[in-house]
């Protein structure tokens, strides 16, 4: 039996003002590390904290309707917490049976990243001076974290064999945001 793909969490506090910025930029990073297309190159500055990014409409316009489907089951709801789950997955040829000739395909996962964000508000300025600061130190933990995972054995190995090269991605990508345990947008 095949040993589970990678998930690697990254876990966030935010404040109001920042939570779309800061969700972007994270998710910008991660495909900015595992696109294997041409990409072109941006960057996000947070808090001092250069981030990069991935300039493509597709993508983009991906990441813009995600961190918004975020913002409004946070802002709107109970929980002023949740998760966007980013999945990279292959297409396989199902397995056949005896009885079918051809079965379609199927997307099995080869890595997953869970990142959650909880949005708290600091009550006073020397509050918010002590909230960016730890906010500055967990995306610098959170690129190292992508960096360390990326060009590690592991990351390395987790990457099926390139067989596609026609678009920015050859693997599917799949976002999920999560808002309280339920499906959001």
């Amino acid at each position: 039996m095949s040993e589970p793909h990678p998930t690697i969490a990254i876990d966030l506090v935010l404040d109001r003002h920042l939570t779309k910025d800061v969700l972007r930029a994270i998710l910008h990073s991660i495909l900015f590390h595992r696109l294997f297309g041409t990409v072109k190159p941006k960057t996000f500055e947070i808090l001092d904290v250069t981030m990069p990014g991935v300039a493509d409409p597709d993508m983009e316009s991906l990441i813009d309707e995600k961190v918004d489907a975020f913002w409004k089951g946070v802002d709107g709801g109970v929980s002023k917490s949740g998760q966007i789950i980013v999945t990279f997955s292959e297409k396989k040829p199902k397995k056949t049976t005896w009885f079918q000739v051809y079965a379609g395909e199927e997307e099995i996962p080869w890595e997953q990243w869970i990142i959650s964000a909880e949005i708290r508000q600091p009550k006073s300025d020397q509050d918010r001076q002590t909230f960016d600061a730890n906010l500055a130190s967990t995306l610098t933990n959170s690129l190292r974290t992508m960096l360390t995972h990326t060009s590690s054995e592991r990351g390395r190995m987790a990457v099926p064999l390139i067989t596609e090269a026609q678009s920015i991605s050859p693997f599917p990508i799949k976002m999920v945001v999560k808002v309280g345990g339920v499906d959001v947008g």
